[in-house]
């Protein structure tokens, strides 16, 4: 039988460098917490705005589990995010109500005016454009999301408004 390696990304391949001494206190704060996995990975993404490779690798180290139980954990919740991501994150709401109201229109309308394909973060690190499963809010179908606003009864022209001013106000 052969021997299989995680492919995930360490800090060797980690193409940000990223300076970890910040992941040191929350390390400490949760060291004697074996149960402390996800904490440990919420107050990490809080500091870095995602999770680092490299950061993954070294609570592994530090928390002596498997690296790929970290990933595991990192990867099954929809609420870690592996990829930095930008200033404003943009999230169209997918849901029943809001796919059948337009979603699909909005989000092609947003993506095109930010220039960011939905998913994907700007290269400018200033949006990030999400499709979410549901937001809540059916009653105001179609909804989008931007940082905590929720604006509702949206179509592919308000959208198209609210991406150019999201262009305006968005600092670089």
């Amino acid at each position: 039988m052969t021997q299989h390696q995680c492919t995930c990304a360490t800090a060797e391949t980690d193409p940000a460098a990223v300076d970890l001494t910040a992941l040191d206190p929350i390390l400490e704060r949760f060291a004697h917490d074996d149960g402390a996995l996800i904490p440990v990975l919420q107050a990490t993404q809080e500091v870095y705005g995602y999770l680092p490779a490299s950061a993954l690798t070294r609570i592994a180290r530090r928390r002596g589990v498997p690296l790929s139980s970290v990933y595991g954990v990192a990867t099954f919740y929809a609420q870690f995010h592996l990829e930095p991501r930008g200033k404003m994150i943009v999230k169209i709401c997918h849901g029943t109500a809001c796919h059948v109201a337009g979603a699909p229109d909005l989000t092609s309308a947003i993506s095109s005016e930010l220039g960011v394909e939905e998913g994907k973060t700007s290269e400018d690190m200033r949006f990030t454009v999400e499709a979410v499963a549901c937001v809540g809010c059916c009653g105001l179908a179609p909804v989008v999301v931007t940082g905590e606003d929720v604006h509702g009864q949206m179509d592919a022209t308000k959208a198209r408004k609210l991406a150019k001013k999201l262009l305006r106000e968005v600092p670089e």
